[in-house]
């Protein structure tokens, strides 16, 4: 019920600020109303954020209407100038916000987020290390640090950063899976198998996770991860209710790699009836779905010794 209340509120949100913008962009009023939900709603939208906003700015009497407001609103036209690569207006509004707030930590930010827009890494590397001497658990900062990296296409420093941020925000969902994705893109499977059980740990029901992991244990093979991997590909069923399609396919994939490993010697597995019921519900949803492919699937499962 919660979430669906939830659900209704964002989609109203949404449909509002749409329908600001439409009128804050053609002067019918509204713009400082619509930066506010924009903001609330973290939506990144930069061009048209870029347009009232500097719309706003430059009107002297609208900017100090505003107050003490008027700084979030050039930190805000700063961003969203840095995504649509103006970076003069950037600089600008930086400049003003460094004036304001000399010694600010949100400002210098802003100044390290400049250098990165324009590509200089190592000024921006630089400034943030000067922000970590006098803050050292600066969130925000550590995770510029890891899109540095990422920007430079330098996975393995990509890895030790993220470990690293770990280590200070070990509750960081979000950071784990990255670090697990990382992992799995340079083939380092049994780091990303690690990330993914604590992720497991922290957030059991979350059904991404339990594929994911499966998925790599899959990939490592051999008896014992074959049998875990199945396992959580059918952990997955239980939490979707049967309608994850990949999830069917890894226990019959599964199923058929532990067949061929164990040939014939795993009784257990001979026995099981999850292989023959994800075969049949993958039967039944493409008969629905997706009649043409129906001959491709019934021969694939036949080969497996599934049907």
């Amino acid at each position: 019920m919660a979430a669906a209340v939830a659900a209704a509120t964002t989609a109203e949100d949404e449909a509002r600020l749409l329908l600001l913008e439409e009128q804050a962009e053609h002067g019918g009023g509204g713009a400082w109303e619509y930066l506010c939900l924009a903001r609330r709603l973290r939506a990144r939208r930069p061009a048209h954020v870029l347009r009232v906003g500097l719309a706003l700015l430059n009107n002297a009497s609208a900017r100090s209407g505003l107050a003490s407001e008027q700084w979030t609103l050039y930190e805000q036209v700063a961003t969203a100038a840095m995504d649509c690569q103006r970076l003069d207006v950037a600089k600008d509004c930086i400049g003003v916000l460094s004036k304001q707030f000399p010694g600010s930590t949100r400002v210098a930010r802003l100044e390290a987020l400049l250098f990165e827009a324009k590509g200089e890494w190592t000024e921006a590397e630089r400034a943030y290390a000067l922000i970590l001497e006098n803050n050292p658990f600066d969130q925000i900062v550590h995770k510029r640090k890891i899109a540095i990296a990422k920007a430079q296409g330098d996975m393995s420093i990509v890895v030790d950063y993220l470990n690293k941020y770990l280590e200070l925000f070990m509750a960081d969902h979000d950071a784990w899976r990255e670090l697990a994705e990382t992992y799995v893109s340079l083939q380092m499977y049994k780091q990303a198998a690690f990330c993914y059980e604590e992720l497991i740990l922290a957030q059991p029901t979350i059904p991404l996770y339990h594929i994911a992991y499966a998925e790599v244990l899959y990939t490592m093979g051999g008896l014992e991860n074959l049998q875990t991997a199945k396992k959580y590909y059918a952990s997955t069923i239980q939490l979707t209710g049967g309608k994850n399609t990949r999830a069917l396919f890894g226990v019959c994939l599964c199923t058929s790699a532990i067949n061929q490993l164990t040939k014939g010697r795993n009784k257990e597995e001979e026995g099981s009836e999850l292989q023959s019921l994800a075969a049949e519900v993958l039967l039944k949803n493409y008969k629905q779905q997706a009649p043409s492919k129906v001959p491709l699937i019934s021969s694939m499962l036949k080969n497996m010794k599934l049907t």
